[in-house]
């Protein structure tokens, strides 16, 4: 009975949806599911309606109206962004912290893996050509010492990070 009235009721249900949904503001989805839902509740509790189509566009256009409703009430953040892109002192801090480490740790690295991580972490954004040219390798044996000083530079900073979350 009830998936008999729900592939009755979905190509009304779509187009009713469809043709309220710009007017109130919503998403077609959104208020075929809040209908659904109302369906659904509505079986359980009453049964099924006496006139399925005319109680599906009476209850679109109720969900639509509530839709409006609630879109009026909703006002934007106007003086409180989510994220203005400003960071407070704490936060340039703890950045200031966080790179200081990193270059600690660069600097510690064995072999040529410091002057590699710089030239990946240069604000020049250079090409594997050009780091192979700088470092005096091929740029085929680039891919594996840079994996190389990356597992390296990982095991020296998961210590570090660690030992901070620990103190917190």
């Amino acid at each position: 009975m009830t998936d008999d009235l729900v592939a009755a009721l979905r190509p009304l249900l779509t187009a009713e949806a469809s043709a309220e949904a710009h007017a109130c503001g919503a998403e077609a989805g959104d208020l075929e599911q809040a209908v659904w839902l109302r369906l659904l509740e509505r079986l359980d509790s009453d049964g099924p309606p006496a006139d399925p189509p005319g109680w599906l566009r009476r209850a679109v256009r109720s969900e639509a109206r509530r839709s409006r409703r609630t879109t009026r009430r909703e006002r934007p953040y106007e003086n409180e962004p989510a994220d203005d892109g400003v960071h407070g002192p704490e936060d340039l801090a703890l950045a200031a912290a966080r790179h200081r480490a990193l270059r600690d740790a660069v600097r510690r690295l064995p072999g040529r893996c410091p002057r590699l991580v710089e030239a990946l972490l240069s604000p020049n954004d250079l090409t594997y050509r050009e780091i192979a040219g700088e470092l005096g390798i091929s740029q085929g044996s680039l891919g594996p010492e840079r994996s190389r000083c990356l597992g390296c530079l990982r095991r020296l900073l998961t210590p570090e990070v660690a030992a901070r979350s620990a103190r917190g």
